[in-house]
């Protein structure tokens, strides 16, 4: 037996706006939200199904210091430029962690900072 990848939480001054922000992302929706603030998306299968949910719950103070975990993405209906300008239109910005010039992939961050690349290859949606 092994394991599956079905959530990812993530510390959120503002969880509505980060959720809405990396919904819009990834074409999911609100699945559902906690009294303590915490917001739940995903896709439309919900919990359980083929990809991953994320929760974004509220903290009062980021995590300092380098994060140790990040997204990847991949555009599904478009190619890379055309992706990469829809996420900076969401409110993603261009981030600068020593990648090279030559890199295949763009690095960003969200507007909570958290940073993610977006990967050249396309993949079919889920």
């Amino acid at each position: 037996m092994a394991c599956r990848f079905s959530e990812l939480v993530v510390d959120s001054r503002d969880p509505e706006s980060l959720a809405a922000f990396w919904a819009a992302v990834l074409d999911y929706r609100v699945l559902g939200r906690e009294d303590d603030g915490a917001v739940e998306i995903g896709p439309e299968a919900g919990f359980g199904g083929p990809a991953p949910t994320l929760v974004f719950v509220p903290v009062g103070d980021p995590t300092p210091g380098k994060v140790r975990l990040h997204v990847d993405v991949s555009p599904t209906d478009r190619d890379q430029d055309a992706e990469l300008r829809r996420l900076l239109d969401l409110g993603a910005t261009p981030a600068d962690v020593g990648q090279s010039e030559e890199a295949t992939w763009h690095v960003l961050a969200d507007p909570e900072g958290n940073e993610f690349c977006l990967l050249r290859r396309r993949l079919d949606p889920v």
